[in-house]
């Protein structure tokens, strides 16, 4: 009886120690998570963007996210000791997960308007933008006139929406989105750019830096003469980030000022020349 009780007792001590070694174990590996995520001052710059809004923020073909605010953004953080984490967001959802904190800014081709400028603490503009019109090579479109009883293909939560439907919008664009048949929304312009090639939609209204871009993958793809309106790409955190927005805007500067973004810039040449801050 007395040898079963010493068995018993030796099973059920090294039960406890397993037990306790694997706690060990677990907590070992959950510290090692959060140093990988955590710079030495503790600061997570986390980037919310467009996985695809090409040449600012897209999946590679090497399946890893890169494009210009990306690589951008990148640069802040290194220049700023911070560690970076990029968070590929649903465009539509983007004030919604600035709001909930799983994002410290939206910064993905993110356009100032009088609109959206409220409701937002503002990096300086770091890029300027024009909106124009795509359609297809040999297109019987050639002017913003022959839009009337077409259909017309967007990005949704872009400003090239917002721009055509807000009232009294620069240009009159409202005026112009009323003549078309009807405004298609796409969940990014890769799709819209397929559907506009298959003939399921007549002409895209798209920022020209992401148009450029489209061009480069796409042949047979062009731009009307007319411009829908001019804008400007800054960054957007919530209205109480005033200093964090300050701080990324000084990063901005100094990287404008050593080279470092005329270096990254010059990897994307659709939108290099509209850099603002390299003027």
């Amino acid at each position: 009886m007395k040898k079963k009780v010493t068995v018993l007792g030796i099973i059920f001590t090294m039960l406890f120690t397993m037990i306790a070694f694997s706690a060990c174990g677990g907590g070992g590996e959950e510290a090692a998570t959060e140093e990988t995520t955590e710079s030495a001052d503790g600061v997570v710059f986390k980037q919310g963007f467009d996985k695809d809004f090409p040449p600012y923020s897209y999946i590679g073909d090497d399946g890893e996210t890169t494009g210009f605010d990306v690589e951008l953004a990148q640069a802040v953080c290194e220049l700023n000791g911070w560690t970076y984490k990029g968070v590929p967001i649903n465009w539509d959802a983007k004030e919604a997960e600035l709001e909930s904190g799983s994002i410290d800014c939206i910064w993905s081709g993110f356009t100032k308007s009088p609109d959206r400028e409220p409701k937002f603490a503002w990096s300086d503009p770091y890029s300027v933008n024009t909106i124009k019109i795509m359609v297809l090579e040999g297109s019987d479109i050639k002017s913003a006139a022959d839009l009337a009883g077409k259909k017309v293909g967007v990005q949704g939560s872009t400003s090239a929406q917002e721009m055509l439907e807000t009232p009294n919008a620069e240009g009159g664009a409202e005026d112009l989105m009323k003549t078309f048949d009807s405004f298609e929304k796409y969940d990014t312009y890769t799709i819209a750019v397929n559907d506009l090639k298959a003939g399921a939609i007549d002409a895209i209204a798209i920022d020209v830096t992401t148009g450029d871009y489209q061009m480069t993958k796409v042949d047979g793809l062009a731009y009307l003469d007319d411009d829908i309106c001019e804008e400007v790409y800054a960054i957007g955190f919530r209205t109480s980030d005033t200093e964090l927005a300050n701080q990324v805007t000084e990063a901005l500067k100094t990287l404008a000022e050593n080279g470092k973004m005329e270096e990254i810039g010059k990897k994307y040449p659709e939108i290099y020349d509209n850099l603002s801050m390299l003027k």
